[in-house]
């Protein structure tokens, strides 16, 4: 039975259960020992003993031809080096680093050389030679083994013998070589550069003197009282290396001690980490000063919080700093922090309107506040408990402790979640279970987290990171039968907790008060990566209760195993200094962890793993009972981006996996494209034979050949043309990308084939030009074609599938074209409930929501969440950022291509080229309605016969006209779309009417409704007002009552142009609601929709007309390529879709897919290339840069 432990409702059971699961009696920890009750420390051993597991006395587990790890069928490897490149590019092909002959594991993915030679090998300096830097894997891990074996002889304590020092300093070099586990990337950058190379670095950071290393006893440590003259200020960065990813400090209602904040918060975002605090201390703008009048408030100061920090990140890189901002539900300012970026989010939004770029990094965002920070609130069960009851709740003056306001909770519930819906902002922190699970809480209250949210513990304190992959321990045991090496799993989770516990004191800090109390209480992080993959590899769906009760067992044997070496590790080194003070709430927690293992589905989880969950947590008390602990806090689930790449893993921390289809990293740059390496292993697992693995593997990810492809293929090619030497280069491009159409563009096939063809340079610069379509092939055929070479990206469909193994497959997101399946929000939600009650802290995962969720969808991610016992949710709602990237994958636009290609409508030669500059600002005139749209066309750009050539551009519309009238409301409001047509059905003028809006909105609803019209009878194309105000966001906005296929907008002009486009367009794609082919509009469209008879297809219009509009409107889509393609400050002119813009898309499949499936997703601040969610942050495929803690 899965149990909610130190929930709002203690006890509330969340998934039904076949039995009844309690721990048996005989296994209870008996009460602390009277002899114990001072310190819980016994008689000190020598130290603790380390068994070798992968690693054998006196070989190098580093060198080549070392014993390797067994393949999960049980077959032994060696160690095996090659010489690699490394070439980071950006998506228009520059370079951002390269490096030839680095030395590398044979069995690392390019992505993983990448990430390794650029960010963590050092590139100069190596024993006083500039020149010299690091060029080999075996260098980077030796560095980093080594130094931290060093540094435990130095300290003491920590092996029982040279034997066992040797054998942790072995295998933890075989656990980093062969990517089964990873420190966090301050420990990769730092650790090392001193003790093996020589190398200084500026001092300035704090750490503990080892000359005197008992002095913290002194007075129960530092927050007992302790002196801080233990503390050193360091004067070489490297000799005591920073080696912490996350931290939390404080914040005080004091003005100096404000400005001091700024100054820690600076010197930490400066080297990379990030920080968070908790500012509920400092008063409120109702409160009066100490020296009278009133307190400017919190507010005013979180704006220059923000200002700093993003100084910070100028000054360094174009990375945003990495903050986070905790506020007290009962702050007397609660509601301003609340909706503070919901109102900085509109100013955004009038900028962009105004012309303003939408980049994150434009001029926009950068001149609004609150945007370098995560917003969270702290909600005590009080608070939860009085919305639910509908009751009232009042916020305290911070200097008096008199009430300033009260509030009825449900509203201020309903502001914090229409102010998530809005923009993403506030997440939640459940204050009293943090709390409930607080090992120390008579050292002080958890106030706050790191920015990622996984980090929760004492103010002025920090820890490192670690994390393990989870895939590396699944073996294969024969006849479709899996295990999982529960054995390799804790001895990986007991190397890796050791080498952090010493590089606890190895290290140096950014001030006094965090070093101090990181050796104090000397909290860790150990993590992992890869659940994800791991289900699936098991052949089990990640939202089924047999899925969670892994992930529970799992994350019960990892931190019941890292209290248990923290115990051992206690006997000889001695507890950590604040657990005399804080035993009796600690092993109150201890034992909460451990009796949340027996409630663990033992019906649903694999017995050896049930019964090594309970086993771990027993030995972690009775040894903590005996020794106390060395440390306060063991475990929590990081985003693990950039080092779960570093470690090739396809899912990072607690995530599913978000498509089926990866992009695998050539040398040298370039991609292919492979189906998700956990697929074919849980076909194999769920019984399927290898011809049928083989073929849903094709039906996913396509046969990549021309060879007896339908419709396109060696033979029809070569028939339309096309050489044996043309088809080479095709069939080679195949691998890597997504539309077939690419593998012939001129990058690939080259110039000349295209002159042989035919092909003008007018033709394939023309928007939406197909190579296949002008050789003669039907849409369909394309399709068809498609489907077979390049796949499906989906294994919806695929033959022999079972439906009922589809759920073994859903992803975060929809995979390909025809997919529909992912994973439901609550399905997250219920996957971290299970793995919560085994972590010290918390998780970093963001649940994303569809842009059609509610706010009361919102509100009940939440409140779920409270009731399941987690300790922090945060939420993205996709498309709720202004700033959010559109798609550039292709759609369809509903035409009838077949139709549209017989007519060989709207082309344009150079002539009429040349002509159109010349002609857009002739004077007004009507023109005549003829029959053929290239008629049309001639007419509008004044390339008429002279006699019958009109005086001006402007086309009226009849005296007596039809059009239609739509009403609906959105989001409550009223609303009526008027429109006029021409006597060939085209779309000439609009009237909006909204009688209740205010004289000021409707008047500036109606001068829009004429600037839209008089540019339609200009000949500014609809097409392009519906890619320009589609997704504009401004209120009233919501859900639409009253239109058959348009259900949601962002506000009503986004109404307007998706009821355009429905109608005139058949752009369907931007409706909720597709329609049935009889129920379609039968307007004709003169630029597209109608139809199908006379509907002319986007693709086929002229390029250049396309950009008459110009002058009124710049192309969204266009704003954001140029955002894309080069520095973001730097002003360029308009791309146009011509043959080299088509050419970097065609070169970056990569950011095609993940633009798709991550429209919230910015750049990578790196190498430009679009990144990935990565928990509560963000990752590159491409480069490997997290742009979060990791």
């Amino acid at each position: 039975m899965a149990t909610s432990f130190g929930t709002g409702g203690p006890g509330v059971s969340t998934e039904k259960s076949k039995q009844k699961a309690s721990a048996p009696q005989k296994t209870r920890a008996v009460p602390p020992s009277k002899k114990h009750k001072h310190n819980g420390a016994s008689p000190r051993a020598r130290g603790v003993a380390v068994a070798r597991m992968y690693t054998r006395p006196g070989v190098n587990p580093l060198d080549s031809g070392a014993p390797g790890l067994v393949t999960s069928k049980g077959e032994p490897t060696e160690l095996v080096y090659e010489r690699r490149s490394s070439i980071i590019t950006n998506p228009d092909g520059s370079i951002v680093f390269k490096m030839e002959g680095a030395e590398i594991p044979s069995a690392w993915s390019q992505l993983a050389t990448d990430i390794v030679i650029s960010k963590y090998f050092r590139k100069a300096g190596l024993h006083g030679d500039a020149k010299q830097g690091e060029r080999s894997v075996r260098q980077v891990v030796h560095r980093i083994a080594h130094t931290i074996r060093d540094a435990a002889d130095k300290l003491g304590g920590y092996f029982a013998t040279k034997t066992d020092a040797d054998a942790f300093e072995s295998e933890l070099s075989f656990l980093m070589v062969h990517q089964v586990g990873a420190f966090n990337s301050p420990v990769w950058f730092n650790c090392g550069l001193w003790a093996e190379y020589g190398i200084t670095g500026s001092g300035g950071n704090w750490a503990w003197d080892w000359s005197q290393p008992k002095a913290s006893h002194v007075n129960g440590g530092a927050r007992g009282g302790g002196a801080l003259s233990h503390v050193i200020e360091t004067k070489n960065a490297y000799e005591r290396p920073q080696c912490s990813a996350c931290f939390i400090q404080a914040a005080s209602d004091d003005l100096m001690g404000i400005y001091d904040l700024i100054k820690a918060e600076a010197r930490l975002f400066k080297y990379g980490s990030g920080t968070g605090s908790n500012f509920s201390a400092i008063r409120g703008r109702q409160e009066k000063l100490s020296g009278g009048g009133t307190s400017s408030g919190l507010m005013s100061f979180l704006e220059v919080f923000d200002r700093a920090a993003g100084a910070t990140k100028s000054g360094g890189t174009t990375r945003r700093a990495a903050k986070m901002v905790c506020l007290d539900m009962d702050h007397p300012e609660i509601l301003d922090f609340v909706n503070w970026k919901v109102r900085e989010e509109k100013k955004a939004h009038a900028l962009i309107a105004a012309g303003f770029s939408s980049d994150f990094n434009g001029e926009a965002y950068k001149t609004i506040a609150g945007q370098n920070s995560n917003n969270s609130i702290r909600v005590t069960d009080d608070f939860m408990k009085a919305v639910e009851a509908g009751g009232k709740w009042q916020t305290i003056m911070r200097t008096s402790g008199e009430v300033c306001e009260t509030y009825d909770a449900k509203d201020m519930w309903r502001q914090v979640s229409e102010a998530a819906w809005a923009c993403a902002d506030p997440g939640v922190q459940y204050d009293s279970t943090i709390n409930r699970w607080h090992t120390c809480p008579n050292s002080g209250k958890i106030n706050a987290s790191n920015p990622c949210s996984e980090y929760m513990f004492l103010d002025d304190t920090a820890c490192n990171l670690a994390s393990i992959n989870l895939t590396k321990f699944l073996r294969e045991d024969g006849d479709g039968k899996q295990s999982f090496d529960v054995e390799g799993f804790r001895h990986a989770c007991r190397v890796f907790f050791m080498a952090q516990e010493i590089l606890v004191d190895l290290s140096s800090y950014p001030t006094k008060d965090i070093a101090r109390n990181s050796h104090d209480y000397r909290p860790l992080g150990l993590g992992y990566a890869n659940l994800g993959s791991l289900l699936m590899q098991m052949g089990v769906p990640y939202d089924s209760e047999e899925g969670r009760s892994i992930a529970a067992a799992l994350t019960a044997i990892m931190c019941g195993h890292a209290y248990r070496a923290s115990a051992e590790m206690a006997g000889s080194k001695g507890a950590f200094v604040g657990f005399a003070k804080n035993r009796e709430p600690m092993l109150r927690v201890m034992n909460m962890h451990r009796d949340a293992a027996y409630h663990i589905n033992r019906d649903q989880c694999p017995a050896e793993l049930y019964k090594a969950a309970c086993e771990d947590w027993d030995q972690a008390v009775r040894l903590g009972e005996q020794h106390g602990y060395r440390n306060a806090q063991s475990t929590v689930l990081a985003p693990t981006g950039t080092i779960g790449l570093l470690m090739d893993c396809d899912t990072t921390g607690v995530e599913p996996d978000f498509a089926l289809v990866k992009y695998k990293k050539l040398a040298g740059g370039g991609y292919f494209k492979i189906v998700n390496q956990s697929v074919p292993s849980a076909l194999r697992k769920l019984g399927y034979s290898a011809t049928e693995v083989q073929e849903i593997v094709a039906y996913i990810s396509g046969t990549n050949t021309l060879l007896a492809a339908p419709n396109v293929n060696r033979r029809s090619l070569k028939d339309r043309g096309l050489t044996d030497a043309d088809l080479a280069k095709a069939e080679a491009a195949l691998p890597g990308i997504f539309e077939l159409d690419h593998a012939f563009g001129p990058w690939v096939i080259g110039e000349e084939a295209y002159d042989r063809l035919g092909i003008t340079k007018e033709q394939r610069s023309a928007k939406g030009f197909s190579v296949l379509k002008h050789l003669g092939f039907s849409k369909a055929e394309i399709e068809e074609a498609q489907d077979t070479i390049i796949g499906r990206m989906t294994i919806e469909g695929a033959p022999y599938l079972k439906p009922s193994h589809y759920p073994v497959f859903d992803c975060a997101n929809r995979c390909g074209k025809i997919g529909q399946r992912f994973l439901a929000a609550m399905s997250h939600v219920r996957m971290m409930a299970a793995v919560q009650p085994f972590l010290s802290g918390a998780i970093s995962k963001t649940v994303n929501l569809p842009n059609d969720a509610t706010v009361e969808d919102v509100a009940s991610v939440y409140e779920e969440g409270w009731r399941l016992g987690l300790k922090a949710v945060a939420l993205y709602r996709d498309g709720c950022k202004a700033s959010q990237p559109l798609s550039t994958t292709s759609k369809d636009k509903g035409a009838d291509d077949e139709k549209a290609d017989a007519k060989n409508a709207t082309k344009i030669s150079p002539e009429l080229e040349a002509k159109l500059s010349e002609t857009l600002h002739e004077g007004l005139a009507p023109i005549p309605k003829t029959s053929e749209p290239q008629d049309q066309t001639q007419l509008l750009l004044g390339l008429v016969p002279e006699g019958s050539r009109p005086k001006g551009l402007r086309v009226r519309l009849p005296k007596k006209r039809v059009g239609f009238t739509q009403e609906a409301r959105v989001g409550g409001h009223k609303i009526f779309l008027r429109t006029g047509q021409y006597e060939d059905g085209t779309l000439g003028e609009i009237f909006i009417d909204m009688h209740k809006e205010g004289a000021a909105f409707r008047s500036l609803m109606n001068c829009f409704a004429m600037s839209v019209s008089i540019g339609l009878q200009y000949g500014v194309p609809l097409s392009t007002y519906v890619d320009q105000f589609t997704f504009t966001r401004f209120e009233p906005q919501g859900i639409v009552e009253g239109h058959p296929y348009v259900r949601m907008a962002t506000s009503i002009v986004d109404y307007l142009f998706r009821v355009l486009g429905c109608e005139y367009l058949g752009r369907y794609d931007l409706a909720h609601v597709k329609p049935e082919a009889e129920e379609a509009p039968q307007h004709v469209g003169f630029l597209g929709g109608g139809n199908k008879e006379d509907r002319v297809s986007d693709s086929e219009l002229p390029m250049s007309l396309s950009y008459t509009a110009e002058a009124v409107a710049r192309s969204a889509a266009e704003a954001e390529s140029l955002e894309r393609r080069g520095p973001r400050d730097e002003v360029r002119a308009p791309a146009r879709h011509d043959a080299t813009h088509d050419a970097a898309a065609a070169a970056s499949p990569l950011d095609a897919q993940l633009d798709a499936m991550m429209g919230d997703a910015p750049v990578c601040d790196v190498c430009g290339h679009i990144t990935v969610r990565n928990g509560a942050c963000y990752k590159c495929l491409n480069c490997g840069n997290s742009m979060g803690c990791s």
